[in-house]
């Protein structure tokens, strides 16, 4: 069976440490994510509660545990093991024994995370869901320290890459005009969803260098990714553009984990030599002993045979599910960031194909005044992560997600008349105290409201002037009211 030997990427150990440690990291935060927000959104009192949505379905397409029953406390057991299974795969401890303890645990941590986003309605309707669910499926065939990594597992990671890249890329090309004229970043900085604390200033940079970084984003997006499958140290370097562009876009702005997944899945094209030489105390060897070193030439894989089974099952299994994608890919109606089976697994990725040139934003205000005329006293609510605060300094908030903060910004895309709106909105009027730690202020501590209104407002980063002569780092124009004040029904 000397073919098989091909099957072991023994240069690639730094590379499993990475992906397995850090999609890791990505599940525990996604799972914190859930636990902090989840109830409040979409439990059994949310915005919109899950026992409804079961209810109103009469056969779910997708798996999920709590298609047999909901509850918090069971959102919040499974949110806790998430955590701890995690947290075990971050330090190590499944990876010290045979290659199908962590197998197990990331395939553990892929269920207990589907069951949450098959549920989780419009507020789990984001692209790095589904790539999580992805990357925990494929990096669970990476094996244990007592086995090298397999190579058909690391192409198949270099392949979502791939596909998140350059699905990107093209879907921008295909997209709005300012993608291909280069005008694209002229806007994408100050109205893209959340802003971070270096956003304003990667704005005010000149025009000339957004028409570069567009340049540099279309290479890194159409042309590098190809590199990811060429021989080494050329595959290392397309890696290392990757994670570049990458750091950029964490940096100035705030995508959940969308783009530590892709720095974390770009390193399987990182091998041990050239990491070594870039950073010399990254060792060249890891496991040779348990890995069987200085076994004569010829004897093929070093890994158990029924190891080598499941890892060539995993790998048939993905190529099969490939063809839907690479279909995709070549469509001129490319579809972005779609699933195309139940399990979520080899998907269709990418973003902002169009960008939008303003930014709306709508508060919510309050009033304790009887009538809502002329003489009320209105105070504006204060949401973590999106602009309200003039004078505020975004924070960096990814990878940690912001689940409404994040919906807030589509309001105005779509429409404000959102059922969850409506609901939130109610929340409000009754002071409910988890939908109110969602919140960063709450101008009435707790008392409750006796109306409520949504007003739109435009945004746009100030000038270093303005910012100099009034201390703002944004500067906001009232548009319209886009929902006239609301109150709760009298008490009976």
């Amino acid at each position: 069976m000397e073919w098989t030997a091909w099957l072991d990427a023994p240069e690639y150990e730094f590379a499993r440490q990475v992906l397995q440690r850090g999609v890791a990291t990505l599940y525990f935060v996604a799972f914190l994510s859930s636990l902090n927000q989840f109830p409040a959104l979409l439990g059994e009192r949310g915005l919109l509660p899950v026992p409804d949505f079961l209810a109103g379905s009469s056969r779910l397409r997708r798996p999920t545990l709590f298609s047999w029953r909901y509850s918090d406390r069971l959102l919040r057991a499974v949110c806790w093991g998430g955590m701890a299974i995690a947290a075990t795969l971050v330090f190590g401890l499944p990876q010290l024994g045979p290659p199908w303890v962590p197998l197990l645990a990331f395939l553990a941590l892929w269920l207990l995370y589907m069951s949450i986003v098959n549920v989780g309605q419009t507020f789990y309707g984001f692209g790095w869901e589904m790539l999580l669910l992805e990357a925990g499926f494929t990096v669970a065939f990476l094996g244990s320290d007592q086995t090298p990594p397999p190579r058909t597992i690391l192409i198949l990671l270099a392949w979502l890459v791939f596909r998140l890249e350059f699905g990107a890329g093209m879907i921008k090309i295909r997209g709005g005009r300012e993608w291909r004229d280069l005008t694209a970043l002229y806007y994408h900085h100050e109205t893209q969803p959340m802003p971070g604390p270096l956003s304003r200033q990667a704005h005010l940079l000149p025009k000339a260098w957004h028409r570069m970084e567009v340049l540099g984003n279309h290479f890194a997006q159409l042309v590098v990714p190809f590199f990811l499958f060429a021989p080494q140290p050329l595959a290392s370097v397309a890696a290392g553009i990757i994670v570049f562009t990458q750091l950029w876009l964490v940096a100035s702005g705030n995508f959940a984990w969308l783009n530590w997944m892709a720095i974390l899945l770009a390193f399987a094209a990182v091998s041990d030599p050239v990491a070594h030489a870039v950073i010399p105390a990254i060792p060249l060897d890891w496991h040779s002993e348990a890995w069987g070193a200085g076994a004569p030439a010829g004897v093929g894989s070093q890994a158990p045979v029924a190891w080598l089974v499941v890892v060539l099952f995993g790998t048939v299994l993905l190529l099969v599910l490939s063809y839907r994608p690479i279909e995709n890919l070549l469509s001129h109606y490319q579809l972005m960031n779609a699933a195309f089976n139940r399990w979520q697994l080899v998907n269709a990725y990418g973003a902002f194909g169009t960008v939008t040139k303003q930014r709306i934003e709508i508060a919510v205000e309050g009033t304790l005044a009887a009538e809502p005329d002329d003489t009320a006293e209105w105070r504006e609510y204060g949401f973590r992560g999106k602009p309200g605060d003039v004078r505020r300094v975004p924070r960096q908030w990814a990878p940690y997600h912001l689940r409404l903060d994040w919906l807030m910004w589509f309001l105005p895309l779509r429409t404000v008349h959102e059922r969850w709106f409506y609901a939130f909105l109610a929340k409000l009027l009754e002071a409910d105290r988890p939908t109110l730690r969602l919140l960063r202020m709450d101008p009435f501590d707790g008392e409750r409201p006796r109306w409520v209104r949504v007003r739109s407002y435009l945004y746009r980063f100030s000038t270093r002037a303005e910012f100099r002569e009034t201390g703002q780092r944004w500067i906001r124009i009232p548009l319209h009211e886009s929902i006239p004040p609301l109150s709760l029904p009298p008490e009976r």
